[in-house]
């Protein structure tokens, strides 16, 4: 945990609560931490923005002030702004990252800038929808956005966020549609905004719907994805961008394509980290990274010579292999750096597939080697880019390697390290129309245990790009080109390196309607590995300071045994399969406001092998919120399912008050299938 600080250059006041008033008159909903008398008695200041749908008053109250909190104490008026329709903004919010979203952000931007307290600059920080929404509002150009700091996004809203990765059907599609449907009915606090909170709460349960709806209508990158995804336009962002993620994190590959993207001044760091701050976290090391951010905001906001940008572009913890676990609550490691990215020092090797599960140096002739997995294979995966916490992590690949096209090397000579995103270079042909492929790069120990590095997903029709998937025509040879996700990691000597190939990944991708055998073309087909040669100048790398953080809004968290636990079970007589994940499990007591909080939530996967029209993903979510004058509640449920054809969406929402049901919707509908 970070250290407490009390001590800051300025005091800090706080104004629990502000409204923002946009051009058509919706009134959105902002906390503000800001030195004492700015504008007043003091100089005005800049202004740093954080803009979430999280709620606030009660969602995010216990993590908001040891960020914001602190940035006040160093000289910026710091915002938690509610997105509208949530929290306890006016409106209601119908998807994510909308144009109307955007709008509000550049609209709220230009207020902020304009109050007294404020000296006409403003920053945005974020993570996750935070980071997303700060890339698309700087695309967007508002007058006074100076810069922006997002952590944990992606710039391609389609490929790799948690739609269709690869495109492929990623399990989180339904499961966030289900979390958002969660949260996204629930009633403004009444102390905020007055006797109206009735009427915005019902507007809100009225419009609350699951957006996966909309999503699974857009299975193919269309203009729905475009629309946010900022790789479309890298030259519209213009001011300085500090990005960071982390290696555990989903969205990890997105620093590096920023940094090769943009034009502008940016700096890139990934550290071992998952889904989180980089101050905050459960994967060890953390960093001093609030006194970075106020190292960058100081320079491109006050004028001031902190010598940031003298520093390399990207810097990266370099990770050591370990044994597969379950869970990691540290990486070992150093950091490292590249004067520039994509960096003229990363030598490409190509490790052919050769004939007799070799991966080597120098192709052999081509032999045909096939593959129909198992749909079993994926049950090691582990979760995609959550928090790093229990039985996240993938376990020993040997699992899954039994239903796998495995190539491996001889064991290195040496120590090996990459850095980069791998590809693999796959020349193939298909028995059936449409057939997805996993790949893994693994870390092969002298003693056998296999550790997965990094992973890349192809849906092989979309294999001359996610916009005009086109079936395969069984027999035929093509060729294509899996991105693996970007990954620093050193190969100890005497590992051995492996990659290994699979036609399902069940639950982490959704299976194609049937079960497809792969012919791989071994000798043609190829492992483009980043090899990063040693850097001298890492030893002299500016040490990062140790965390700390202000001291948070206290909340009392009180445990609740999850009706479900994380676990794999597999029947080997029905051959059913079922992964249980569970999700947003606690009570947080806020005696400040006289608020509780209870959630609880899972996603179940179930599938038969042999059989890939029994997947289905399972949701339900229980959220309860308890004021001393009533108590809210919020239950739905969802099911996803398939036939050869169509995809089936069933979810029912029911809203209570004072334990008394007052509200009652299902959906039903069936959407086409397009090449998934």
């Amino acid at each position: 945990m970070p250290t407490t600080r009390t001590d800051f250059p300025h005091k800090v006041e706080i104004i629990e609560n502000l409204m923002i008033l946009l051009p058509d008159g919706t009134r959105l909903a902002a906390k503000v931490w800001r030195p004492e008398g700015a504008g007043v008695t003091g100089p005005a200041v800049p202004a740093i923005l954080e803009y979430l749908p999280y709620r606030k008053r009660e969602g995010t109250r216990g993590r908001d002030q040891g960020l914001h909190m602190y940035f006040a104490g160093h000289g910026y008026a710091s915002i938690r702004l509610d997105i509208r329709g949530t929290g306890d903004s006016e409106g209601v919010i119908t998807d994510e990252y909308t144009v109307q979203e955007q709008i509000d952000g550049c609209d709220a931007i230009d207020w902020i800038s304009r109050q007294p307290w404020c000296d006409g600059q403003v920053a945005m920080i974020g993570i996750s929808w935070g980071g997303f929404n700060a890339l698309q509002i700087a695309a967007r150009q508002p007058t006074a956005l100076k810069t922006i700091i997002p952590v944990g996004f992606t710039d391609d809203r389609y490929a790799t966020d948690i739609h269709f990765v690869g495109g492929c059907l990623s399990k989180d599609n339904f499961d966030w549609s289900a979390t958002m449907m969660a949260h996204n009915d629930l009633p403004p606090d009444p102390e905020i905004v007055g006797e109206n909170w009735r009427a915005l709460w019902q507007a809100r349960i009225e419009a609350n719907s699951p957006w996966a709806h909309i999503w699974m209508r857009h299975q193919r990158r269309d203009d729905y994805w475009k629309q946010g995804s900022v790789c479309e336009d890298f030259s519209a962002i213009t001011i300085p961008v500090y990005a960071i993620s982390g290696w555990a994190d989903n969205y990890s590959e997105a620093v590096p394509r920023l940094l090769a993207g943009l034009s502008g001044p940016r700096l890139g760091l990934i550290g071992p980290w998952a889904h989180s701050f980089p101050h905050s976290v459960t994967v060890e090391p953390a960093i001093g990274w609030l006194q970075e951010v106020v190292r960058w905001c100081d320079h491109w906001m006050k004028g001031r010579d902190t010598g940031m940008m003298t520093e390399p572009m990207y810097r990266v913890w370099m990770q050591e292999g370990l044994p597969p676990r379950t869970c990691y609550l540290e990486r070992p490691g150093r950091w490292v750096a590249e004067e520039s990215w994509p960096s003229p020092r990363i030598d490409w090797r190509r490790l052919h597939m050769n004939a007799g599960a070799a991966l080597a140096p120098v192709p052999t002739r081509d032999t045909p080697a096939s593959i129909c997995s198992p749909l079993w294979v994926g049950l090691a995966a582990g979760e995609v880019g959550r928090y790093g916490e229990d039985a996240e992590w993938p376990t020993d690949q040997r699992e899954d390697d039994g239903g796998s096209l495995v190539f491996l090397s001889d064991p290195l000579p040496e120590r090996l390290e990459i850095l980069g995103a791998p590809q693999l270079h796959l020349t193939f042909s298909s028995d059936k129309p449409q057939a997805l492929v996993s790949v893994r790069l693994n870390d092969v120990a002298p003693g056998g245990a296999s550790t997965r590095v990094t992973v890349g997903l192809l849906n092989l029709t979309h294999r001359d790009g996610h916009e005009h998937p086109t079936a395969l025509t069984p027999g035929r040879t093509y060729q294509a080109v899996v991105d693996l996700d970007d990954i620093a990691h050193a190969f100890a000597p005497g590992h051995r390196i492996a990659v290994s190939l699979s036609t399902t990944y069940w639950p982490i991708a959704w299976p194609s309607p049937e079960l497809a055998t792969l012919t791989v073309t071994c000798g043609a087909s190829h492992l483009a590995l980043p090899v990063r040669p040693p850097r001298p100048e890492d030893a002299a790398l500016r040490p990062f300071g140790a965390p700390e953080q202000a001291p948070q809004t206290p909340v009392t968290h009180r445990s609740i045994a999850p009706a479900h636990h994380r676990r794999v079970v597999r029947d080997l007589l029905s051959g059913k399969m079922t992964v249980d994940f569970p999700r947003w499990t606690y009570t947080s007591v806020m005696e400040d406001i006289a608020v509780t909080q209870t959630s609880e939530g899972f996603a179940r996967y179930e599938i038969t092998d042999n059989d890939p029209l029994s997947a289905a993903l399972i949701t339900d979510y229980r959220v309860e919120i308890e004021r001393k004058d009533t108590t809210i509640g919020h239950h739905s449920t969802g099911r996803l399912t398939c036939d050869t054809s169509h995809f089936i969406l069933e979810s029912t929402l029911t809203v209570s008050e004072r334990g008394k049901d007052i509200f009652h919707r299902n959906w039903h509908e069936r959407i086409p299938r397009d090449m998934l």
